[in-house]
């Protein structure tokens, strides 16, 4: 029996069983504005892809029927948040979306990109007991995350934390003053060169 690494046919395969048909950011820019009273300001923008019609159109298993019937549903899923602002095809799976949601954590507690649980990619909670805000990112296993790099689903982008609140601990890549809002407000980027990168992360204590 010979053996060997997987082809990539088999890789996203291995990809569909550990994924189910779940959305990957491909090339994104995102930001928050946090404020010290819990009110947020979150955007989105860049390409995302569908694991599951992006294996289908590798393994050549639908036409160009099915993959509008494909697309169509996608494009009915994201329609039904009104956090979308835009939403277009390209192709082989990838599309692109603007997404923009306001308003106040401690009230509505969590808000995430996409708004499904089962499609988490960014978000920021509110820990009512401790009365923190916390910004995580989508977490894969690197088996994972090599599977998809190999197969040309890997991600790269730039996040955006703008706040006046204390912040406990971040991972940022940099941080500055943020001249555009001046006085305590400061601006923590990520700048997430491939999927190998770090999880984005950042702890916020407010009043």
């Amino acid at each position: 029996m010979k053996t060997g690494k997987k082809s990539p046919i088999l890789a996203v395969i291995a990809l569909a069983a550990a994924l189910g048909g779940c959305y990957m950011p491909i090339r994104f820019d995102s930001e928050i504005e946090i404020h010290r009273t819990g009110h947020y300001d979150f955007k989105f923008d860049g390409y995302l892809a569908k694991v599951e019609l992006y294996k289908d159109l590798k393994e050549q298993k639908i036409d160009s029927a099915g993959e509008r019937q494909a697309v169509e549903q996608i494009k009915a899923d994201f329609a039904r948040d009104p956090a979308v602002k835009e939403w277009k095809y390209h192709k082989l799976g990838h599309f692109k979306v603007n997404w923009h949601n306001k308003g106040d954590l401690i009230r509505v507690k969590s808000v995430s990109f996409f708004n499904r649980s089962s499609e988490y990619m960014l978000g920021v909670s509110y820990n009512s007991e401790t009365r923190r805000i916390a910004l995580a990112g989508k977490s894969l296993g690197k088996d994972v995350k090599e599977q998809l790099d190999k197969i040309g689903l890997g991600w790269s982008g730039n996040i955006r934390v703008i706040t006046d609140a204390k912040v406990v601990s971040h991972n940022a890549t940099t941080v500055r003053d943020n001249k555009r809002l001046g006085g305590r407000y400061k601006t923590y980027t990520w700048d997430i060169p491939n999927i190998f990168a770090p999880t984005p992360s950042l702890v916020i204590q407010i009043l």
